[in-house]
């Protein structure tokens, strides 16, 4: 297996014997390389170079530990989670590709609610293939959590609607919506979620109403792209990393922040429930720069 993305940034500052423009421009090349967009990897290393200048900064690993506070002040802190408030109603909607691991992170955020005295309500939104319902309800079964779910081919905006229907009647305080592997360039489906929107805007009035993008950590730059799309149709408050045990090397994460101001709110690692936390911006800047 070879090096990882943080360790050949570490090498790099490490062999540097002077930070010359050339330092700068190879700098830039390997941001690009790590997923970082052109423009964003440029613009860190102008700022890295104006810090250097600065503060006088001539060695490397120097130079290392100022690029990771400037990535660090790059990210956007998540916040707390929809299900901490102490009352309320809190609708929580997850869309992405497929292949993303939607509906394993639904029951990874049920069980997290729970674990925070929530009473959660898994919607099976995901009513294109019948194999995503079944496994949401064998997580239901799991977990001890009501799952609303609809005949396969079903409306998924009546699914969420029944889900709200119910947890506004006493039977939950914090919905989870699961919905389908949705391709970003189909815009049938797109237009879906924007009725699903409507109908979670129009129903849940007062609620704490959270959408999150489910990317795969690994697909680099074509999570932005995805982001974009996403975001376009219905207006993200954040992100969720999964598959961050697979070798993602996590730029993508600065771009979201700085192109489309998307926090990331929790990172996946593995397939247990408990494998989701919360992002840390200072770890990760941390990690990103070779320094943890």
């Amino acid at each position: 297996m070879g090096i990882t993305f943080s360790e050949r940034l570490k090498q790099f500052f490490r062999i540097q014997p002077s930070l010359s423009d050339e330092f700068f421009e190879e700098l830039t090349d390997l941001l690009v390389e790590g997923d970082f967009g052109p423009a964003g990897a440029y613009q860190a290393a102008e700022k890295l170079r104006g810090v250097c200048k600065k503060e006088k900064i001539t060695q490397g690993d120097e130079a290392r530990l100022a690029l990771s506070r400037l990535l660090e002040g790059v990210l956007i802190p998540p916040g707390s989670p929809p299900w901490s408030a102490a009352q309320g109603l809190a609708v929580i909607l997850l869309l992405g590709v497929n292949g993303v691991g939607k509906t394993t992170t639904a029951a990874k955020l049920a069980y997290h609610g729970r674990l925070d005295n929530r009473k959660p309500l898994l919607a099976a939104g995901d009513t294109f293939r019948a194999a995503a319902v079944e496994q949401l309800k064998i997580h239901g079964s799991r977990l001890g959590v009501r799952v609303v779910a609809h005949k396969h081919g079903g409306d998924p905006a009546a699914v969420v609607y029944d889900a709200l229907d119910a947890a506004l009647s006493g039977g939950g305080d914090l919905i989870i919506a699961d919905t389908a592997g949705r391709m970003h360039t189909r815009s049938a489906l797109v237009e879906e979620l924007k009725k699903i929107d409507r109908v979670v805007e129009a129903k849940a009035q007062g609620a704490r109403y959270i959408k999150w993008l489910v990317l795969d950590a690994t697909t680099g730059r074509n999570a932005l792209a995805q982001a974009r799309t996403f975001n376009d149709a219905v207006p993200l408050d954040g992100v969720i990393l999964t598959k961050c045990d697979s070798g993602a090397k996590g730029g993508v994460v600065f771009s979201l922040a700085a192109e489309l101001g998307l926090p990331v709110a929790f990172t996946c690692d593995g397939e247990g429930y408990e494998h989701m936390k919360p992002f840390d911006p200072r770890s990760h800047a941390l990690t990103f720069s070779g320094l943890a």
